[in-house]
């Protein structure tokens, strides 16, 4: 088990109990999946940045993130197709 899934179920769990006054186990909401993400902007005139960006997001997390490209250029925001735009990684609980 994770250590954020025992912190939750050892700690968190009774606290939250205590602080809404639930009185029933089931009332207390329960973590399903936690996505992190990381916009990368400045990739697009330096791409060691998101090497940078991608190896900080493993280190965080301890799993291998994904990188997102744009879909759709868009002219306002000078966000080509080939540009990168997204980091992310997601737990599942």
């Amino acid at each position: 088990m994770s250590r954020l899934k025992e912190t939750y179920l050892n700690e968190i769990k009774d606290a939250m109990q205590k602080k809404f006054e639930y009185k029933n186990e089931m009332q207390i909401p329960k973590l399903d999946k936690i996505v992190i993400n990381m916009g990368v902007g400045e990739a697009k005139e330096n791409r060691k940045v998101l090497d940078t960006a991608v190896k900080d997001l493993e280190t965080i997390t301890g799993q291998k993130a994904v990188v997102t490209r744009a879909k759709n250029s868009v002219a306002n925001l000078k966000l080509a197709i080939e540009f990168l735009a997204l980091v992310r990684t997601a737990f599942l609980t």
